[in-house]
């Protein structure tokens, strides 16, 4: 996985892109990840950053495969 960190029992990572419409470009993308995987990040958009947190909340919130799958499947967006 390219650049995730593990924070608070999360995978992490900031997206920064041209402007804003790349970024929802991008969310678009990822939203269509998530949901053919049944997994939904905690994220938050703020003009052309992303920030997307990943942790498996019927897991007691902690990072399992789903976590490292979906974040996989993003950084194969780029």
């Amino acid at each position: 996985m390219q650049n995730w960190t593990t924070k608070n029992n999360t995978l992490y990572q900031k997206f920064k892109f041209k402007n804003f419409i790349d970024a929802w470009a991008f969310m678009s993308k990822v939203a269509l990840l998530a949901e053919k995987a049944n997994h939904h990040p905690e994220w938050k958009n703020i003009y052309n950053t992303v920030e997307i947190w990943l942790t498996t909340h019927d897991e007691s919130n902690t990072i399992t495969e789903k976590d490292e799958t979906l974040a996989k499947a993003i950084d194969g967006l780029g």
